[in-house]
């Protein structure tokens, strides 16, 4: 048995691993300042199952804050499942200096809690992102990933190598996990697929950015748990490894895969390419196999069919939900991975 703390813990996938570690026997400490990125009520409804567990404790504050950190780290943790971070690509263009402030040193923050309680292993949730518009597929681990095109990515491998840094220094036994575009329940309402089927099922148009051509990996909720708890388990020297479904959707195939999920025609308001976004990602996750015994398994109609469930099952404020606050001044502790 563990104790592991895990920030960003009531976000999307943060509240499915704190699930998940409960489900196993570990004590689990979530550290969350409910920011209002979009509305703190969803992320509370994220968390209900495990606010009534025994093993399960919830504290609330930020990982810039040295303060919240130690708190967090008191209980004498011996892992850190690091998810917390400012989210998104385009609003990071927005403002670029709040990315760095949250998403670099935050992490460094918490390396430094993790230096000082000593036996703690750190794993890092990084992003597909730190890739850029890399030519050469599938992305491999090994491939160069110094010109990332937007700020958020850039922070993620600042992370990274600051992971690196105090690995070297002090020896902390570290795990960077780059996420490729995770969706399922409970994923963030200013993400595409949930951002689409709120819309296609209110019958209100979508706004599609490109030709439909843009492909992304996405990678169903279950498969990034799994993949996350084996990288839990199995944290030793320093290693770098990419959680994605390795089956890259185009956007109008996910467009009519979630029409279909829905039994709804979409409405489409076609718009130009954002800055920032890339062309396509695709994991190669040969590495996770051997290492993690990694076997992501779900395809993209089995994982909508799942997501819409939830959906339709879900109270009005969480079908609502789309507003999102990119205010200068506004922070975030949970997680989105592009």
């Amino acid at each position: 048995m563990s104790r592991i703390l895990i920030t960003g813990g009531a976000g999307f996938i943060g509240s499915h691993l704190c699930d998940a570690l409960l489900a196993r026997g570990d004590d689990v400490i979530a550290l969350d300042n409910f920011d209002t990125f979009y509305n703190p009520a969803v992320k509370r409804e994220n968390i209900a199952n495990a606010n009534t567990h025994e093993r399960f404790t919830l504290i609330e504050g930020d990982i810039r804050n040295e303060a919240d950190a130690e708190k967090a780290f008191a209980p004498g943790v011996d892992t850190v499942v690091h998810l917390a971070a400012r989210a998104g690509v385009r609003p990071s263009i927005e403002n670029p200096l709040l990315y760095q402030d949250v998403n670099v040193r935050g992490t460094n923050v918490l390396l430094e809690a993790c230096r000082k309680a000593r036996d703690c292993r750190f794993i890092f949730a990084s992003s597909s992102s730190v890739y850029g518009n890399n030519e050469k597929i599938p992305f491999a681990e090994s491939d160069n990933v110094d010109a990332p095109i937007s700020p958020y990515a850039a922070t993620k491998r600042a992370g990274e190598l600051l992971c690196h840094t105090y690995h070297h220094l002090y020896r902390i036994p570290t795990t960077c996990l780059r996420f490729f575009t995770v969706y399922g329940p409970r994923q963030r309402p200013d993400l595409a697929i949930h951002k689409f089927t709120r819309l296609i099922e209110a019958g209100k148009e979508i706004p599609v950015f490109g030709d439909g051509s843009m492909m992304r990996d996405f990678t169903f909720i279950d498969d990034i748990i799994a993949g996350a708890v084996r990288a839990i388990d199995h944290c030793r020297g320093f290693n770098i490894y990419n959680l994605g479904e390795s089956q890259p959707v185009a956007l109008r195939d996910l467009l009519a895969a979630i029409e279909r999920a829905l039994g709804k025609k979409a409405a489409i308001d076609r718009q130009p390419m954002q800055p920032g976004d890339v062309d396509r990602t695709y994991a190669d996750v040969t590495l996770a196999r051997r290492d993690l015994d990694y076997n992501p398994s779900t395809d993209i109609d089995t994982g909508l069919a799942k997501f819409v469930d939830w959906f339709r099952s879900q109270p009005r404020i969480v079908q609502n939900e789309c507003k999102v606050d990119r205010r200068p001044g506004a922070t975030i502790a949970e997680t989105s991975r592009v």
